[in-house]
């Protein structure tokens, strides 16, 4: 077990707890809460001064609590609406955008159990059904809105402007689940057996994986603070969550030629979760005109995360002034 400097055996033991249940996650996080935002990274530097950060609950159409949270400039009206992006939220609140952030069932402060996906179709329909009340809010209606997704989420993105191909004015994909590399996928005879086995052990845990930290992110103390994220599903993949992200990335890699709107698509070159020459392939394929690909060369998956500060202020600066460029053009 795994020691966290400075973390006493009460949080300890906190951390260590089954987290498959989501009280058992909201009470990691609010142990953790002040510990995490006094982390030094480039990412957690960023002030809120400026900012409407609001916090809440809402229960979906399935009856699931789910968390949701948002970040707003304060003196102005948002230039843009932009969902889903945890990480460099304030960043791009504090350059004007209305920043929209949910956990989906299963994942983070929402109910259900802990990163289990009994189908990827319903958790993308529980996104578009949280998503499309805020873009009916008044107060955001008019604004431009943009998906951003990174990894798993950048195939829940395409998945959503799939199934709503009019609806959105652009996308942001960082290092997009549109292929799972070979190397993190078992062997064929292995994958067979365990083809069999989900019928009767869905949520089980029998997947063996590697150790994502390692190969997620680049730079090693930015390794050491990924332990920080404490509410992160850490056990081996779920067998029916395991088969329903297989099955969903085999889709859209089928599906490339139909993804009809403006793109926005980075990449590690190393990336060795993601398959970086899926990003390539999207980016040749996709129907737009107005698409373009950044890949940045030695970075690893977690490329806002886990790569040199240089790397990371550079991609956000790149994601920027993509947005900027696009709102205008959607105003005008």
């Amino acid at each position: 077990m795994m020691k966290l400097p400075g973390i006493d055996i009460k949080l300890q033991k906190i951390l260590y707890a089954n987290m498959d249940e989501v009280a058992a996650r909201r009470r990691a996080r609010q142990a953790f809460k002040d510990i995490q935002l006094g982390i030094d990274h480039v990412l957690f530097k960023t002030p809120s001064h400026g900012l409407r950060i609001k916090e809440s609950y809402e229960v979906n159409s399935k009856g699931l609590e789910i968390f949701c949270k948002s970040w707003l400039p304060e003196a102005s009206k948002p230039k843009a609406a932009l969902f889903y992006c945890h990480g460099i939220a304030k960043k791009l609140a504090l350059s004007g955008y209305g920043v929209f952030a949910m956990d989906y069932p299963g994942f983070g402060l929402s109910e259900g159990l802990h990163s289990y996906i009994p189908n990827f179709d319903e958790l993308v329909d529980n996104v578009i059904e949280h998503y499309s009340k805020i873009k009916e809010n008044s107060e955001f209606q008019s604004l431009p809105s943009f998906l951003f997704g990174q990894s798993m989420g950048g195939a829940i993105a395409l998945k959503i402007h799939l199934k709503q191909p009019q609806a959105w004015d652009g996308a942001i994909l960082v290092a997009p689940m549109c292929k799972i590399v070979d190397g993190m996928i078992p062997p064929k005879w292995l994958t067979k057996i365990l083809l069999l086995m989900v019928n009767f052990l869905p949520k089980h845990k029998l997947l063996p994986q590697k150790n994502l930290f390692n190969i997620a992110f680049r730079e090693p103390k930015k390794k050491e603070q990924a332990a920080y994220n404490i509410i992160a599903y850490k056990d081996n993949p779920r067998l029916l969550t395991a088969l329903e992200m297989l099955k969903t990335t085999e889709e859209i890699e089928r599906r490339l030629s139909e993804v009809s709107l403006p793109l926005l698509i980075l990449h590690g070159e190393a990336d060795l979760v993601t398959d970086p020459s899926v990003s390539k392939a999207l980016y040749e394929k996709a129907s737009c005109s107005d698409k373009t690909l950044k890949l940045y060369k030695d970075a690893y998956h977690c490329l806002l995360e886990g790569e040199p500060d240089e790397t990371i202020i550079q991609a956000i600066d790149e994601i920027i002034s993509w947005l900027d460029e696009h709102s205008l053009k959607v105003e005008t």
